[in-house]
């Protein structure tokens, strides 16, 4: 048995971090390893921003008065901060997480990933550049990744801001490298010459539906859709079609991880209810990485909207694309909100996305069993 550390996104107030980070920490213990979170000292980003504070509790406001600058009601945008403000305290515990923060214990092996822990080349102060997010600077006896993703971060962006170097010295000094996606795939190749391999998301390869006891059951007086996504990311005129198409299906708008103009609730519960709400929806609409996860898993009919990047602003095509290619589901993505109503017309296949979750979720199995072994 070894004493295995996770350095991961599991600080940051997300469903999708959150339940990543459950799941790659549940599969390791099933081995019969001891688990606990690693944390990284967050440094400065490599792309200045003068409107991105570094203080933290400055950036909390800022972010609670942003949110009373979205179009969505009133008391949803009060269930949100609420939200947001207890995150940490109600649900980090459930992670074996303090608020003491642990950085760099002495380990036999430590895991980075999954999530975007080597998306390096943004301007988030919450995050920043931080060389121990690439292995630098550890106390373990040995560094695996395991779905690691560079995000947006791209081999000519990494050579652009002068990173790819020192970045490559890391990556030379991990045992066994994971990734999640094509363009991850295509920056280790570049710097290293090693040929990674290619893991789902935690979420897909922990079967939560089939062995996690903590997702309740939810009972509703009411059919309802999931709109998914981050507060302000959906448009005006996207918000007004989806309340048109909800009325016309007699659907009510749940909205869950942030606040949306069109919504007629917004959802505040914890993770594991998260689940539950989707595996009870009618349908879903997300623009998000872990929304279009948590469909799949709850066997829904959905509606994946995708968002091109455009300079340093933060898209999620190339993210999205990748992973419903691998789930043989790239016909749920739009960039259009009127294709919709065709897309959810259409329950997918499922049957086929179990046979790939169920061979993918084999390989995960051994390759962590092979690289945790002492």
């Amino acid at each position: 048995m070894s004493n295995v550390g996770i350095m991961s996104m599991q600080r940051i107030a997300n469903y999708g971090s959150f339940l990543q980070a459950y799941a790659l920490k549940s599969m390791i213990e099933e081995l019969g390893h001891t688990v606990q979170f690693v944390d990284y000292h967050v440094c400065p980003p490599v792309i200045s921003d003068d409107s991105e504070s570094s203080n933290r509790l400055t950036r909390m406001v800022k972010k609670g008065l942003e949110t009373f600058r979205f179009h969505a009601p009133l008391s949803h945008k009060l269930a949100f901060i609420s939200y947001k403000r207890n995150y940490a305290s109600k649900y980090l515990p459930l992670l074996g997480i303090t608020e003491e923060p642990n950085y760099n214990p002495t380990l036999d092996c430590m895991v980075i990933g999954s999530d975007e822990v080597f998306n390096c080349i943004q301007k988030n102060t919450n995050v920043g550049f931080s060389p121990e997010l690439f292995g630098a600077g550890n106390n373990a006896g040995k560094v695996i990744t395991y779905a690691a993703s560079f995000g947006n971060t791209t081999i000519d962006k990494l050579r652009k801001y002068g990173k790819a170097e020192e970045i490559a010295g890391c990556l030379n000094d991990i045992s066994a490298v994971s990734v999640r996606d094509a363009n991850s795939g295509i920056v280790v190749q570049e710097l290293t010459s090693r040929e990674p391999v290619y893991h789902l998301d935690p979420v897909l390869a922990y079967d939560y539906f089939g062995k996690c006891d903590r997702i309740p059951e939810i009972h509703t007086n009411e059919k309802y859709l999931i709109l998914y996504a981050y507060s302000g990311r959906i448009t005006d005129a996207e918000s007004d079609w989806i309340k048109s198409y909800a009325k016309r299906k007699g659907l009510k708008v749940y909205a869950i991880g942030g606040v949306q103009k069109c919504a007629d609730r917004f959802v505040d519960c914890s993770p594991f209810e998260v689940l539950a709400y989707f595996k009870n929806a009618e349908e879903i609409i997300t623009d998000t990485f872990h929304g279009s996860i948590f469909s799949v898993i709850s066997q829904r009919p959905f509606t994946t909207i995708v968002r091109k990047s455009v300079g340093t602003g933060y898209g999620n095509e190339e993210k999205l694309t990748d992973l419903l290619n691998r789930l043989g589901l790239t016909d749920r993505m739009t960039f259009d909100v009127s294709e919709i109503e065709r897309i959810n017309q259409k329950i997918p296949d499922y049957t086929n996305v179990q046979s790939c979750l169920e061979e993918q979720r084999k390989r995960t199995k051994d390759y962590l069993a092979q690289n945790l072994a002492e």
